[in-house]
């Protein structure tokens, strides 16, 4: 049956009406088409930065403390041959040359008290490191001493200082271990007897100084030492009462009163490898420590 549809007045059969709409479907599908279409821009997220994150513990900084005067050729050997041995531990480090700039006799302790207040912001541990002594065996490691005070020359294999309460040369201690004994006496002026006195402080605190184990040189060729005793003749004078305070525990000094200032630093490049240098004015309270400045001996007149 055919039906008929009214259609604006027409009366239109049931496939003209079907073909009619086919039609005018198609014209407003291509007039649409035609139309420019805008976009609403939808609001984007935030991106996300993924984060790396490594299985591995991020490495101490290491800041090596060399109280230094007048040693410039020993210097030139010491800081190439330290960026090496450190480079291959791959151990994060600094070197701070903490140069004595006045006219008191040298002060090692007092030198390194100051060079670890400059550093200890930024860097985790010290060593307190001996110019004109370099390591030469790799197993020697310059690792963070948690367990305690790491003594890298040790007796056994330091070429000239082999009694067993030695501690000189060469020793790590982390930040927290310093300032828990108060770093060292700022009473040592002249040489010697500064590490004797630190490792009494080590020993009253109850840190224990460990040392390297499997070291299979021995004293003649785990370290090189450069020194030259006849060319660098040590300040081993005693006067006015140096002797008997020196030999007993300092009680009062450290690094919360070491006196001194700071007159500048550089940034000094030795064969392109940086180190920053702290010329350092180190003030004698002459009350307490007279012998800052030792009188220089009174030489005998000769017999004609």
């Amino acid at each position: 049956m055919n039906r008929r549809i009214n259609f604006m007045g027409y009366r239109l059969s049931g496939s003209k009406c079907l073909g009619i709409c086919l039609m005018l479907t198609f014209v407003m599908g291509c007039y649409l088409a035609a139309l420019p279409i805008r976009y609403e821009k939808e609001a984007l997220p935030n991106p996300v930065r993924q984060r790396i994150t490594s299985q591995e513990t991020p490495k101490k900084r290491l800041a090596v403390l060399v109280p230094f005067r007048d040693r410039f050729e020993e210097l030139l050997e010491f800081v190439p041959h330290m960026y090496s041995f450190l480079n291959r531990q791959k151990i994060p480090f600094h070197i701070f040359i903490v140069q004595q700039k006045d006219n008191n006799r040298f002060n090692r302790a007092s030198l390194i008290n100051v060079g670890f207040i400059y550093s200890k912001k930024d860097y985790d541990y010290i060593a307190m490191h001996d110019v004109d002594l370099l390591p030469l065996n790799d197993n020697l490691k310059y690792d963070y001493p948690a367990a305690g005070p790491m003594h890298i020359s040790s007796p056994k294999t330091h070429p000239k200082y082999h009694y067993d309460t030695f501690i000189g040369g060469i020793l790590l201690v982390t930040r927290e271990q310093y300032e828990l004994v108060n770093g060292m006496s700022n009473n040592y002026w002249g040489w010697g007897l500064e590490d004797d006195e630190f490792y009494v402080r080590l020993k009253d605190a109850k840190l224990t100084v460990m040392r390297p184990s499997n070291i299979s040189t021995g004293i003649d060729n785990t370290f090189r030492h450069v020194h030259d005793k006849t060319y660098r003749k040590r300040d081993m004078r005693k006067c006015y009462n140096q002797r008997e305070v020196t030999r007993r525990r300092d009680r009062e000094t450290g690094v919360h009163d070491v006196s001194y200032k700071l007159h500048n630093t550089h940034t000094v490049a030795v064969d392109g490898l940086n180190v920053t240098v702290l010329n350092v004015e180190l003030i004698c309270d002459k009350n307490r420590t007279p012998w800052c400045q030792c009188p220089e001996p009174v030489k005998a007149a000769k017999k004609t």
